[in-house]
């Protein structure tokens, strides 16, 4: 799907089930089964949403829809994700995971980066190049995962991160409003991580988010 022409954009994710309220048709008949039998499945359709789809749902996955180029080629505008939202409450995010997580300016909006610096860590950006300082690297050491047509440069700059906080950028760098633009990431907006793609359908896979230099 094209969009409109910016200088910067963002990959905000759309909960599917909204864009399905969008384009959903109504059923207009019903066959099978008398209306006993119907009720009956009925029942049984809401006790088992209850039980089991809802708490899934709520607590552990929710489909998204990626719009935006800041994630090309990892993600592109259309890709239908499964979002493992269980896992980040037991363990912390990564270096090079990609995730899902509400913008901190505004929360109800949802958007898809890859995580670049950890809680504690010094980020440097200088021209293209993102310098990470750490315990293990005191001298730093230059991230290039994720990152394609980084070319422009949006000046120099460097955060240390708090305890709880991250440094996210987009894997095309040249059209992501990512850490750089907005600052650092706290860890209470982090909403979860990409499990599965299911659309399209030559691109079906599990942990899509994983990195493949070319």
């Amino acid at each position: 799907a094209s969009m409109r022409s910016q200088a910067v954009q963002f990959t905000d994710m759309e909960p599917a089930n909204e864009t399905e309220k969008k384009n959903s048709e109504s059923i207009s008949e019903l066959t099978g089964g008398s209306p006993k039998e119907s009720l009956l499945d009925f029942v049984k359709f809401a006790i088992f949403a209850i039980i089991v789809v809802i708490p899934i749902r709520l607590f552990i996955a929710q489909p998204f829809i990626v719009s935006g180029a800041s994630m090309v080629p990892t993600f592109e505008s259309g890709h239908y994700l499964i979002i493992d939202e269980l896992s980040y409450r037991f363990e912390e995010p990564k270096r090079g995971e990609v995730i899902v997580f509400r913008f901190p300016p505004e929360p109800s909006k949802f958007l898809i980066k890859r995580v670049a610096g950890l809680p504690g860590e010094t980020i440097s950006i200088k021209g293209t190049d993102v310098l990470i300082q750490n315990a293990e690297h005191p001298d730093g050491f230059v991230w290039k995962q994720g990152a394609i047509n980084a070319s422009r440069e949006r000046g120099d700059q460097t955060v240390t991160l708090k305890e709880d906080e991250y440094f996210v950028l987009g894997d095309n760098r040249d059209q992501s409003a990512d850490s750089r633009l907005w600052g650092t990431l706290s860890r209470e907006f982090i909403v979860g991580r990409p499990l599965v793609r299911l659309f399209p359908l030559s691109d079906i896979g599990v942990f899509p988010g994983e990195w493949k230099a070319e």
